[in-house]
């Protein structure tokens, strides 16, 4: 049986930032390949290169040297819009600060993560719903979410980024803010996720959130080792 395919690839990646007293190399020759149905987790310490790497794998930004493949598309150097579609319609992203809208309910937030797509509102709707059930959120679809707790939040934002079944789902510091049980509640989430055929890269500080993962890597001054 052959392997899976690499959704992410990266090959001798480098990023570096002008400031005053010259240029900062943040990241240093990055070789990486993340193949679909992994979930991995990436652990360092502030200052590593962690948000760094996470940009760069969310299609924010570009390295300063090297080649990023995604989904065997090299995308280092692709204009801020084809960056913008292949974004909206395959990477889905989940935030420490959730990043909800908090007037609306929960099936209103996660229905905006079409707001700028062509998808019809049928469509929008078979998915945003379907979304919510998977997450366990169906019995609070109404609800505003500035009335739900740290780890409904957080369900909802996950809820939002898998509407449209991306190929990456990307989390930063998910469980920033929770206790340990919510904290473990998302990640079971995340797990679940992951079984369905999702692949995941998580950055976190927290190391017992490893055991959901399959893979582990370490940001350290720059470079990303197993």
């Amino acid at each position: 049986m052959n392997d899976p395919a690499p959704v992410l690839e990266m090959q001798d990646v480098s990023k570096s930032f002008a400031a005053p007293g010259g240029r900062v190399q943040v990241l240093r020759n990055v070789n990486l390949s993340v193949s679909q149905g992994e979930f991995v987790a990436i652990t360092g310490p502030s200052g590593s290169g962690k948000s760094t790497f996470l940009h760069l794998v969310a299609l924010l930004d570009h390295p300063t040297s090297g080649t990023v493949l995604f989904d065997g598309q090299d995308v280092s150097t692709l204009r801020e819009p084809d960056l913008c579609e292949i974004r909206k319609q395959k990477v889905g992203m989940v935030f420490q600060k959730y990043c909800l809208l908090p007037h609306r309910s929960v099936h209103g937030n996660v229905l905006f993560r079409f707001r700028y797509l062509d998808n019809n509102r049928a469509d929008a709707e078979r998915q945003a719903v379907q979304a919510l059930e998977i997450m366990g959120l169906t019995n609070i679809a109404n609800r505003p979410v500035r009335l739900l707790s740290g780890g409904e939040m957080q369900r909802v934002a996950i809820a939002r980024a898998i509407a449209l079944r991306p190929r990456l789902l990307l989390a930063d510091e998910p469980t920033g803010n929770m206790d340990w049980v919510s904290a473990n509640t998302v990640m079971e989430c995340f797990r679940r996720l992951n079984q369905s055929g999702i692949t995941i890269v998580m950055v976190t500080h927290n190391d017992s959130l490893l055991s959901f993962c399959t893979r582990h890597l370490v940001c350290q001054a720059g470079s990303i080792e197993s």
